[in-house]
């Protein structure tokens, strides 16, 4: 990078790029393309890579790139899980290290770890960030992470993020489409490596995959749903290798800080309980975090929780007493009524504005929220569903602190 492109991204690092761009005929000495490239990085490096925009003169790569790359939180999640994995960490390979943000969080503890990426411009960027991040055990590996597998020796923990998308850029959801093949690889995954990380598409079906890599020979010991502001954004498959101990399967859900496990064997497919009886204002509302309903554990809710489902559908709960530590948004219900019209004027008396969300109701959150006259937002959650009987439900509720 020449002087004025360095000069350059200084002087415009929270300019709008696009404005730039267009700008480019007035700066001949710029190497405008990475000017813009860096600078688009940094900005969004402030609030999706909050460690290394305090880092300075670390290099970012091409929009597609920073796109893809993990968050910093769920990095951070990844590295404490293979350093819980592996107590005594010494080594690590991550066979598709992309830009390297989960390489750089998980390699730390360990005294040996290594980056496989094919791509040459990314190798470039990886060296000289790794360098700046303090990590002086890592060692860059251009090259083909299947080869490299091949001859690699065997290792504490592999980590595998395979391309989520096919040759067109269209995003691809089976582990089958993803390249490369996790199914195909398994067999010589196995006996290089105690544990093998693979994260996945949020959409993946995660029991259809367990499965799969089960019918390969690579058992799976645990599964994690990762979400960030009740985002489902990470699919965590642990892969056991030839020397471990085979646990059953442990489902791990996970929002933020927040989260809870369970064995998948045991408590996997306990009964929902369905409530009996009417629900009254002054019970309390529950809506599962994402990714609690992605794990579809609904009975284990149930039952841990001390709280019924509304119906078996709904994915809504209802509990008498408020359980503050339910893994979801909770409420408190002011009002419970029908769509006849004349309850529906009482319960909304001084009701102008409200948020609406519909679980198995027959009609969408834009269609009830016209329906009622009401404008977005405000203090007010408005749950339009079906109880078990089949009676169409309007709950009127507000968050509980």
């Amino acid at each position: 990078m020449n002087t004025a492109t360095s000069q350059f991204i200084r002087l415009h690092a929270t300019d709008d790029v696009r404005q730039l761009a267009l700008q480019a005929a007035r700066y001949p000495d710029v190497d405008m393309r990475l000017a813009l490239d860096q600078i688009a990085g940094r900005q969004a490096a402030r609030t999706k890579l909050p460690t290394w925009a305090a880092t300075d003169d670390l290099l970012y790569p091409p929009h597609i790139s920073m796109e893809q790359c993990s968050s910093e939180q769920t990095a951070r999640y990844k590295a404490r899980l293979a350093e819980r994995l592996c107590p005594h960490p010494t080594t690590l390979v991550d066979l598709t290290g992309g830009f390297g943000v989960d390489f750089s969080f998980m390699a730390r503890p360990f005294e040996r770890c290594t980056y496989v990426e094919q791509q040459p411009h990314l190798c470039e960027i990886a060296r000289h960030n790794f360098a700046l991040l303090g990590l002086a055990q890592a060692q860059v590996v251009c090259g083909n992470g299947v080869d490299y597998l091949t001859s690699m020796p065997a290792v504490d923990i592999i980590f595998i993020d395979p391309a989520r998308r096919d040759a067109h850029g269209a995003k691809t959801i089976a582990i089958s489409d993803c390249t490369p093949d996790i199914l195909e690889m398994a067999s010589q995954l196995k006996p290089k490596s105690l544990y093998t990380i693979i994260k996945l598409s949020p959409m993946l079906d995660w029991h259809q995959a367990v499965a799969d890599m089960g019918r390969q020979g690579m058992p799976v010991s645990e599964v994690h749903i990762v979400s960030v502001k009740n985002e489902c954004k990470e699919l965590l498959l642990v892969a056991e290798g030839e020397k471990a101990t085979h646990s059953p399967l442990r489902i791990y859900c996970v929002n933020d800080d927040e989260g809870f496990s369970y064995d998948d064997e045991t408590e996997g497919n306990a009964p929902q309980r369905i409530l009996q009886g009417d629900i009254a204002p002054g019970n309390y509302l529950y809506e599962p975090y994402a990714a609690a309903m992605k794990c579809g554990c609904y009975g284990l809710l149930t039952a841990r929780w001390d709280v019924a489902a509304i119906a078996p559908n709904s994915h809504l709960l209802v509990s008498d007493h408020l359980q503050t530590d339910f893994p979801g948004r909770r409420f408190r219900i002011s009002a419970v009524t029908s769509m006849n019209k004349k309850s529906l004027k009482t319960a909304l008396t001084g009701i102008d504005q409200a948020n609406i969300a519909t679980r198995n109701f027959p009609l969408s959150a834009p269609e009830l929220r016209k329906r009622l006259r009401l404008k977005d937002g405000g203090h007010h959650y408005i749950f339009a569903t079906t109880d078990a009987t089949g009676n169409h439900l309007i709950l009127i509720t507000t968050p509980c602190p």
